[in-house]
């Protein structure tokens, strides 16, 4: 007994190491708790895993809800080959298709969520040969308002988009500038040698008195034929000297 025991554990191991058996199974993923704000929409998430390869022909999807007070289930949503969403009941033209088969998501959307709505969501997905496996549940909550979490998330998101967009207008407005800067120093620099340069000594005599031009002279005296020391003469004060002593020896003789 036990070596036939002992080879026929030897023979499912084989089988299982070459794939011949395999364990088949579904799993359904979900989000768990949900909150929305009454009159909204909300997405419930669900996804799967199977051990089959995905057939869109043969897959089911079923959406059921379980009210908070003790009643019956009802039926959501159902898919097979393409959405069937209910034709009666309080979800009659409140729930849409969101998923993809494909994608292995069975998603779906309220539409203007309720307080009726409270309850719990049964996802539940059949690929045969996959159709024994867990299914998905989420608990759902209608509020009147947003939470303090949902609020601060929205009011951090506004404020990054905003802080965001005052940035770039000042990377765009600081950029413009530094162009139109750099504009007019090229421009002034292709106008600088076609400008003629002016003396600074030309101007209003009036204005230059600071400036003086100094002359050296040599003096020949035409009498002894004596060259005279250097002198320097202010030219403005030329005009305004007294008569020379020539001019007064020539009186002297007339008298």
């Amino acid at each position: 007994m036990c070596v036939k025991g002992l080879c026929l554990l030897t023979v499912l191991s084989g089988l299982a190491a070459s794939g011949v058996l395999q364990v088949s199974g579904m799993h359904v993923y979900t989000s768990g708790d949900v909150e929305a704000v009454n009159g909204t929409d909300v997405r419930l998430k669900c996804t799967f895993q199977s051990s089959a390869s995905i057939n869109p022909n043969s897959i089911v999807i079923s959406w059921s809800f379980r009210p908070l007070k003790p009643g019956r289930e009802e039926s959501v949503f159902h898919y097979q080959q393409k959405p069937y969403p209910p034709l009666e009941g309080i979800f009659r033209k409140r729930v849409s298709w969101a998923g993809d088969v494909m994608g292995r998501d069975a998603s779906i959307i309220l539409q203007q969520v309720k307080f009726t709505y409270n309850g719990t969501y049964i996802c539940q997905v059949k690929n045969p040969p996959d159709v024994h496996g867990t299914v998905g549940e989420i608990r759902l909550r209608v509020v009147t308002t947003a939470s303090f979490s949902e609020l601060l998330l929205l009011a951090l998101s506004i404020g990054g988009g905003i802080a965001a967009v005052v940035i770039l207008l000042i990377i765009f407005v600081s950029c413009r500038r530094c162009k139109k800067k750099t504009l007019r120093q090229l421009e002034g620099n292709e106008e600088a040698p076609h400008r003629e340069r002016k003396d600074p000594t030309v101007c209003h005599p009036g204005r230059a008195l600071h400036l003086y031009l100094s002359e050296t002279s040599m003096e020949i005296d035409s009498s002894d034929g004596m060259i005279s020391e250097a002198s320097t003469k202010d030219p403005s004060s030329s005009e305004s000297e007294g008569p020379s002593s020539d001019e007064e020896e020539d009186d002297d003789d007339d008298d």
